[in-house]
């Protein structure tokens, strides 16, 4: 195997040479303690960075420690996710701290995927008992298109080294520091466990801190924050493997109503329930609240797309005879974009809902008295969630947490009501149901005797990033489309895992080329020539999960999209896979650019694709 000498002086002799020369350098470098992979090199300075890999062993073939991470840290998959994400956030330190101003384009770009708040799997640092793997990219040194060979050869060689010790070597590590994180977010899953055998849905600790700094930071507020401290009615104490027993607000399962004046911290509780089903790192205020890890939060969505969704049991009887037991559209309202959402979280198996009124349609939260006089039911196509919400908890066991303001109306239902006042909840549901009996509503309940049912919805087997008159030719010819790549990607070398100002992968043959993909933020996805809008899908965090969801979504279609199972059956064997051979399932080649990603927040981005249909 070539060395990092070899590496060395091939770059210098490289220098003032087309940048196309670099092609040169591809391959595997045995370094000092470790090994360099350079999987694949840019076509040019201003195009997706090159993408390289380091592998470091634990122990050097004489035993001596070199990597030499003590294997309690990762004895576990929970430990060792921890683990990774720390030497993530390291890896990516001490990365900005050498980065420098190399000529022009992405010159001296050293950059690995960036974590948030959130403690997620990914695939940028992979820790085993053998060795540690760091991937990311590097921008290769050029003045305009001729290759700064010098440079270059300092940025791989000596700036390489100096990065993988100083962040991938255990003893020049904080071990205190790393022992906290990974034992801080094993914590949190040993809690989130015992949620469902205490019959709760969600767990706030006294202590946390839940308002974030400001509306595009997703850190702590360090000023003027009010801890949170459970009322005493609603405080349980849970026990944690690491750090013992902890106290603070038990959820319960069933109907719970958060309500309160305006900017008083409804909202914000809500939001950070939501987020509970993530671990968070040490010191974010949030890292011991924790949520059913099934929780969906549902909002109206005006103008996504719908397909073949049966929203019946809250929409029926529309104008023209139009079906809601197979119901699509291109452009949903606020009311059956809210019912369509509610009903895909359901197939996916949810077991709570989190539902605010202000991201939410009027007409399907409430109807009222006087309007259920004014407008008589055989006229009006929509039951209200407020018929429907107890029937969900009795017939399919799901819990609904809903932040309300402004219709009492819900007391009637509610088996918990949380007050929030100055940020701080009080127990009010004894005092909300006192209410309930004094001031008697009147309305008429509309739900029916049950929920109603939930139908499995087979898509149609076809290539989902197709053009449209590729959609339609494969239609009329009833071919299975999801078996072919026949599409061809119109971004140069970059192929389904290439994401403008993303990593970059080596030239493949045309047929085996997927979709194009692209994610420039958490709130998009580029398939193909299509744009599918997540910025409804406010569990998504981190661009990363938008990428896996991206080539996760390609995936399907080239191995389960089949015509014969069900969106449920499909979107569980892709996770399945993942859980059997890491998200590197994937992708074709490894790529350090993924985060995991839950199976409903998958089946939104696949639900809002245009493309997609389903059997009638």
């Amino acid at each position: 195997m070539p060395t990092d000498d070899d590496l060395y002086n091939t770059l210098t002799d490289l220098d003032r040479q087309s940048y196309k020369a670099y092609k040169q350098i591809q391959g595997r470098y045995s370094f000092p303690g470790f090994t360099l992979l350079i999987d694949y090199v840019q076509g040019d300075p201003f195009a997706s960075p090159s993408r390289l890999r380091v592998q470091v062993p634990q122990v050097s073939q004489q035993g001596k420690a070199i990597a030499g991470f003590p294997p309690d840290l990762y004895r576990n998959s929970i430990r060792t996710i921890a683990l990774c994400d720390y030497l993530t956030r390291e890896f990516e330190r001490v990365a900005n701290n050498l980065r420098g101003k190399r000529g022009s384009g992405k010159s001296g770009l050293i950059a690995i995927a960036s974590p948030g708040q959130q403690v997620l799997e990914r695939t940028s640092v992979l820790v085993s008992k053998e060795q540690v793997e760091a991937r990311f990219v590097v921008g290769l040194p050029a003045q305009g298109r001729s290759i700064l060979g010098r440079q270059a050869a300092d940025l791989l060689c000596d700036d390489m080294i100096d990065l993988v010790e100083q962040a991938l070597f255990y003893r020049n590590l904080d071990g205190k520091a790393i022992l906290r994180q990974v034992e801080t977010v094993e914590d949190a899953h040993y809690l989130r466990q015992q949620l469902d055998q205490r019959d709760l849905v969600a767990f706030i600790p006294n202590g946390a801190i839940l308002p974030r700094d400001s509306g595009v930071s997703d850190k702590p507020l360090k000023k003027d924050v009010v801890p949170f401290q459970s009322p005493e009615s609603l405080e349980v104490t849970l026990e944690r493997p690491n750090s013992g027993a902890i106290t603070g607000m038990g959820i319960p399962k069933g109907i719970t109503l958060i309500v309160g004046g305006g900017y008083h911290g409804k909202s914000t509780l809500l939001q950070a329930i939501a987020l509970g089903i993530y671990n968070h790192i040490p010191s974010d205020g949030r890292e011991a609240l924790v949520t059913n890890a099934t929780a969906v939060k549902i909002r109206a969505e005006d103008g996504r797309r719908i397909a073949g969704v049966n929203i019946s049991p809250f929409i029926n009887h529309l104008p023209q005879g139009r079906s809601t037991t197979q119901f699509s559209s291109d452009n949903a309202s606020g009311s059956t974009s809210q019912a369509a959402s509610i009903i895909e979280a359901l197939e996916l198996g949810t077991q709570v809902l989190l539902v605010d009124e202000d991201t939410s349609a009027t007409n399907f939260m409430i109807r009222d008295r006087r309007m259920q006089a004014l407008i008589a039911k055989e006229r009006e196509p929509i039951t209200p969630f407020i018929d429907k919400i107890r029937q969900l908890y009795h017939d399919y066991g799901v819990s609904t947490i809903l932040v309300m303001g402004g219709s009492g109306d819900y007391f009637d239902v509610a088996d918990t009501v949380i007050g929030l006042f100055d940020y701080q909840p009080q127990d009010l549901t004894i005092e909300a149901q006192a209410i309930a009996q004094q001031y008697q509503t009147d309305r008429a309940a509309e739900g029916g005797q049950s929920f109603g049912v939930l139908t499995p919805r087979i898509p149609v087997a076809k290539k989902l990033d197709a053009s449209d008159s590729e959609r339609r030719r494969d239609r009329d010819r009833g071919e299975r489309g999801g078996d072919r790549y026949r599409g061809r990607s119109n971004r140069g070398d970059r192929d389904r895992n290439d994401r403008e100002g993303d990593q970059g992968r080596p030239d493949r043959k045309r047929d085996d080329r997927g979709p194009k993909l692209k994610a420039r933020d958490v709130d998009a996805l580029q398939f193909g020539k299509e744009t599918i809008d997540l910025s409804a899908v406010e569990q998504l965090m981190d661009l990363g999960q938008v990428r896996g969801i991206g080539s996760a979504i390609a995936y399907l279609q080239d191995r389960h999209l089949n015509g014969k199972d069900s969106l449920t059956e499909i979107i569980s064997a892709v996770i399945r896979d993942v859980d059997d051979n890491s998200l590197d399932v994937l992708t074709s080649s490894p790529s350090g650019e993924l985060v995991r990603f839950r199976a409903f927040e998958l089946a939104a981005a696949l639900n809002r694709l245009r493309s997609l249909d389903i059997q009638g």
